[in-house]
């Protein structure tokens, strides 16, 4: 449904003449072509479990696409914040959104380090720094608000409580899941792959598993990442990214 959204999306806005539009539009269906491949394929990347016996399934792949994904993400959040920054003449909206893709690319990076060594200091660091950039979404939303009306001020306001809501769960459930299981390893003496090992090991390994007991951790971000950021994906495809149209709402 989420795939079909998008095309209807792609037809409904195929005659915009916004660059910064189209190109959001196309990072949204890379983002939801992305999350509908890895809900019917679903992995845990550090422990190298999967549903199916395929090599679709396998870590390389899943993790690829996952980064691609989410660069695309945070790309059309950067653009609307940016759009709306030199629209309301806001500095610091637009420092923000200079500021949220070298983050995540970071949090990519550490991504990649824990998936290849297997260390769970990695998904912390990248976590923590997603945790950052909603935080910093979430300042730019708030700068704004005195300066919007109308609907698009009540899609700043509903965007703004899923920041703050996206936060807590992080800081909350996520982070700490991933710091608990780092600090179990190290207290275990577990010892994680070098480089070479591990982009070997993730490219070859891949543990089938319907046992709900090595899922349930990892249901709660799972069900979020496939269903809200999606649907968020789709909805920053309808901000008015023209100035003409943006004019009543200022």
């Amino acid at each position: 449904l989420n795939v079909l959204f998008w095309v209807w999306t792609l037809v409904y806005f195929k005659k915009s003449r916004s660059r910064a539009h189209r190109l959001i539009i196309y990072a949204s269906g890379i983002y939801v072509l992305a999350c509908a491949f890895r809900s019917f394929l679903p992995r845990a990347d550090v422990q190298r479990i999967v549903l199916f016996d395929t090599w679709l399934s396998s870590i390389l792949v899943g993790r690829s696409v996952a980064t691609l994904a989410e660069l695309s993400f945070v790309i059309q959040w950067a653009l609307v914040l940016h759009f709306f920054a030199k629209a309301t003449g806001s500095i610091k909206v637009q420092n923000i959104s200079f500021i949220i893709i070298p983050l995540i690319f970071w949090a990519e990076c550490f991504s990649w380090f824990a998936v290849i060594t297997t260390n769970y200091f990695g998904n912390t660091v990248e976590e923590s720094l997603w945790t950052v950039t909603y935080i910093l979404i979430g300042v730019a939303l708030t700068l704004l608000l005195p300066k919007l009306r109308g609907a698009i001020k009540w899609a700043a306001v509903m965007a703004t409580i899923g920041s703050f809501a996206y936060v807590m769960f992080m800081s909350t459930v996520d982070i700490p899941m991933y710091f608990h299981r780092w600090q179990s390893d190290l207290a275990n003496g577990r010892e994680f792959f070098g480089f070479v090992s591990g982009l070997q090991d993730l490219n070859s390994r891949w543990i089938v598993t319907h046992e709900i007991v090595s899922w349930q951790d990892e249901i709660p971000w799972m069900s979020l990442y496939f269903s809200v950021a999606v649907w968020t994906s789709l909805a920053l495809c309808y901000v008015p990214l023209n100035k003409e149209k943006l004019s009543k709402y200022l």
